[in-house]
């Protein structure tokens, strides 16, 4: 069992993750009146981001793509570090500002969200310009750890919100919530690795192989409830 979640992790992430997108597409009917169609929104956007950045696997595997991965050899984009940086760990959070800006109605609460996302995505900007070779070739903890700041902060804002309303007589009823209670549980289980993996080294086989774990196992809970709470879950006035 081991050898197969070590040798099918990457795929087994995947296919949870297609799981959620194609649920969130068959039922986008059910919310599209809703704010929680952003969501949905999200988890096709987020396949996508999966799919594309997976290239150099793509240029490994197949042989019909070998002129592509000789383009590639010598250039910075051999490597899918810069794609999901920038399309995941600051396109995903500003995806995900931009939906609890939606959902949160408190105004003090969007703009402290809204200015936020917009330092966050100035800094990261300035960071990578000043880290290029990082940018091409390993993953920029700062960009992380600011991108899981302003994720959690959005969660906790909403969580307050719904703290102080009526929303939490019906808390287990609503999409929003449960997204935010899963996103929330996986970002607690995450960030710590984003924080104490500059103590590891990459020759640490023990810590890779537990990474590995961890993420594979959060990624399957995380994007398995997403799919089973858009099934259950009903829509929500606006």
């Amino acid at each position: 069992m081991t050898d197969f979640i070590s040798k099918y992790s990457t795929q087994l992430n995947d296919v949870v993750l297609i799981i959620a997108a194609v649920v969130g597409v068959f039922y986008f009917k059910k919310f599209k009146n809703t704010d929680a169609r952003i969501f949905l929104y999200y988890l096709v956007y987020v396949a996508i981001v999966d799919f594309i950045g997976s290239y150099p696997s793509y240029v490994v595997e197949y042989k019909e793509l070998g002129a592509i991965k000789e383009i590639l050899a010598d250039t910075p984009f051999k490597r899918n570090y810069w794609w999901f940086t920038l399309f995941w760990n600051i396109g995903g959070v500003m995806f995900m500002s931009y939906y609890y800006q939606k959902i949160i109605k408190s105004k003090v609460s969007i703009k402290i969200i809204r200015y936020l996302s917009l330092t966050f995505l100035i800094f990261a900007s300035i960071y990578i310009f000043y880290n290029l070779d990082a940018f091409f070739n390993s993953q920029l903890k700062f960009v992380n750890i600011f991108g899981a700041l302003v994720i959690l902060s959005c969660i906790v804002l909403y969580f307050i919100e719904v703290l102080k309303s009526d929303k939490i007589l019906v808390f287990y009823k609503s999409l929003n919530s449960i997204i935010s209670a899963i996103l929330l549980l996986w970002w607690l289980i995450i960030t710590p690795l984003i924080f104490y993996e500059v103590y590891f080294s990459q020759a640490d086989a023990g810590y890779l192989l537990l990474r590995r774990y961890i993420y594979l196992f959060s990624n399957v809970f995380m994007y398995l409830s997403f799919a089973v709470a858009i099934l259950v879950c009903k829509p929500e006035n606006n």
